[in-house]
């Protein structure tokens, strides 16, 4: 399982308001199955099968364009472990687990 921050950024909207754009990209998240993800100031994090989540993230990427905009900008960070289960959830905890600890000093 893949987890990706994904930011889609259309450029010379209308509006310097980006919402409508960001909501639109999170309804095509939220009709589809076997992903999580989580909405964020900055972007959004997918959890998911790395092939069915770039699938997805094209499906954002496109959405602008579908809405009339002439330029996107999408940006893709992709942490794909193979070694043992990752997700958004066990990234969080891990950190919180270090901090709890006596191994990270300030």
């Amino acid at each position: 399982m893949a987890v990706i921050e994904v930011t889609v950024v259309p450029i010379g909207t209308p509006s310097s308001s980006l919402s409508e754009y960001v909501a639109g990209c999170v309804k095509l998240l939220m009709d589809s199955e076997g992903i999580s993800y989580q909405l964020t100031p900055m972007g959004t994090v997918i959890e998911g099968d790395l092939d069915r989540v770039l699938a997805l993230t094209r499906l954002m990427h496109e959405h602008p364009f579908e809405k009339g905009v002439s330029r996107v900008v999408t940006t893709l960070r992709i942490d794909d472990r193979r070694d043992k289960d990752l997700t958004m959830k066990g990234k969080v905890e891990a950190v919180k687990t270090r901090l709890s600890s006596s191994k990270v000093q300030p």
